[in-house]
């Protein structure tokens, strides 16, 4: 029997087969999966629903060996389409088939339009704006009131002072009983006032609050059916691995730093195209996913580029499904660097200029120990505090200023957290660029679900500046200068290649945009003051690309 979803390669098989599958979450596509996308790329452009997509969709094509032993692909995306397709793989979970989903669905989004309508009460708005306008009145004649006091006691003291010697015992003692009177009624007067305000706040409080909770109960119950909708959701999916063994998405996810699965786990094409390969007899041989359509907001994603797996919600699943296959090597836990050498541009007895090589560490990492603070540890051992006064992105080559006491380690980082210190990037970025200078202004953010890469987020990223300008064209390709105001994680990498930034990925970015035999982006130029003789001190270096 034919399956519907395996198509056979068109090309000759002629290069080989892989000697191990993919490692998913950082490859190089195989020359099959190139072929076995190129034929999808070909089917998605004559389909209208894909070719013109404004909105763009992560796909993924698994090369694999059928029972009788033809060679071919199978294909998937990620999410899931109301639309029934002839082409691609079915989810595990058919969310549109589902009875339970559909119907929690409707009492969701039933709570979601009586919510709407009580949120756009008219009387909600004037409530809490009455409610605001009495309090600040409140506070302001309860203050003012205070001052009076302040002011009487004051008068009230002068009284008692002079009267020592202008009455007579008796007349004093009857001054005395007066004053006190008088004090007795202001804190009277106090009470009653804050009582009279605490009352009518309360009445208006209440007015307010017959609207407000049923919004909170309404909020919470919408809250509580969420997750069990989604519990029961993800209780729906389990995955095989090349064994047979089977596991469910919650026990996947038990151990993780979350402890259970995030949105949308388990309709990533990776684990789709898997596990119908393992229940159909089909052997995986290689696997890859690349974007197609326009890009997304927040991510950098580039139409018809390849990426590897996200790390948040697929990782755990894969590492899984993965169990039984011969599994390339995780080439991120190889040390580039090892054999590149630390350049000295400048030393003194207080402060040191490197020019650290491309692919060495700036501080240890989780697998990878041999870095840029640990070999100078080993030619500084009695340099005291952090030694590293700023960092540079691994695959980053250039200028890195090395504190080798507390004291100036202290002063030099004020100078960079004071934005004092000048920097100058060269880059060569992947493509023409229209514009020859501007400034780039986009928040960055850590993905979540996909470490280490960054996001543009309006909501919670951190302040972002580049400043840019292109210096040359070479062969296709602008050669630039940035100035970043801020330091940023991937900064100067994010605004080059997000959609809202240059568009323009720096050459040989393989986060960002397509690897190369480097990334090339150097850090060349440095200035700062010198943190002990206050002398104004300028470095370059040039980049070696």
């Amino acid at each position: 029997m034919i399956n519907p979803f395996f198509t056979p390669l068109e090309q000759p098989l002629t290069i080989g087969l892989p000697d191990s599958f993919t490692y998913p979450f950082y490859y190089e596509p195989h020359p099959l999966c190139l072929q076995a996308a190129e034929q999808l790329q070909q089917v998605l452009r004559s389909d209208a629903q894909f070719s013109q997509t404004e909105e763009g969709k992560m796909f993924g094509v698994i090369v694999v060996q059928n029972e009788v032993g033809d060679i071919g692909y199978l294909s998937a995306f990620s999410g899931q389409m109301t639309d029934k397709n002839n082409y691609f793989v079915p989810a595990l979970f058919d969310l549109n088939a589902s009875s339970f989903f559909q119907s929690g669905q409707i009492e969701i989004n039933a709570i979601n339009k009586t919510l709407s309508v009580l949120e756009s009460n008219p009387s909600l708005a004037n409530l809490a704006l009455e409610l605001d306008q009495q309090e600040n009145l409140a506070k302001a004649e309860i203050a003012k009131y205070r001052q009076e006091i302040i002011l009487g006691r004051k008068v009230r003291k002068e009284k008692r002072t002079g009267g020592l010697a202008a009455y007579s015992d008796g007349d004093y003692q009857t001054l005395l009983m007066v004053l006190a009177k008088q004090s007795v009624a202001e804190k009277n007067q106090l009470k009653a006032l804050t009582e009279a305000w605490h009352l009518k706040l309360d009445k208006k409080r209440q007015a307010l609050s017959a609207i407000t909770d049923e919004i909170d109960g309404l909020r919470s119950k919408r809250k509580q059916r969420s997750h069990a909708l989604q519990h029961r959701l993800f209780e729906q999916y389990s995955f095989l691995n090349a064994n047979g063994e089977k596991r469910t998405l919650l026990s996947l996810f038990e151990q993780t730093v979350q402890g259970k699965p995030p949105a949308a786990a388990g309709d990533c094409a990776g684990p789709k195209l898997l596990q119908y390969a393992y229940q159909h007899k089909m052997t995986p041989l290689a696997m890859a996913e690349f974007w197609w359509g326009g890009s997304p907001k927040s991510e950098i994603r580039h139409h018809g580029q390849f990426y590897g797996a996200c790390q948040g919600k697929c990782k755990p699943i894969l590492t899984h499904m993965l169990q039984g296959l011969e599994v390339e090597a995780n080439p991120l836990l190889n040390n580039l660097g090892k054999d590149k050498q630390l350049e000295f541009v400048y030393q003194d007895d207080v402060m040191a200029i490197i020019n650290k090589p491309a692919e060495l560490l700036s501080v240890p990492g989780k697998q990878i120990q041999d870095c840029v603070y640990t070999r100078l540890r080993t030619l500084f051992p009695d340099a005291t505090g952090p030694l590293i006064v700023h960092r540079l992105d691994m695959s980053t080559s250039g200028l890195m200023v090395i504190a080798l006491n507390k004291q100036v380690h202290k002063k030099l980082q004020q100078q960079f957290i004071g934005r004092i210190v000048k920097k100058r990037y060269v880059a060569i970025l992947d493509g023409l660029i229209e514009q020859q200078s501007g400034l780039i202004d986009l928040p960055l953010r850590v993905d979540l679900e996909d470490r280490p890469r960054q996001l543009v987020c309006y909501d919670y990223g951190k302040a972002a500046q580049t400043k840019w300008e292109v210096i040359a064209v070479e062969k296709g390709r602008s050669r630039v200068h940035f100035y970043p105001v801020t330091g940023r994680t991937h900064q100067l990498r994010v605004h080059s290649a997000h959609n809202w930034g240059l568009s323009t990925p720096i050459l040989g970015d393989d986060l960002y945009g397509k690897k190369a035999s480097r990334l090339h982006l150097h850090a060349e130029t440095l200035e700062f003051e010198h943190p002990k003789t206050k002398e104004w001190l300028s470095f370059q270096v040039a980049a070696d690309f």
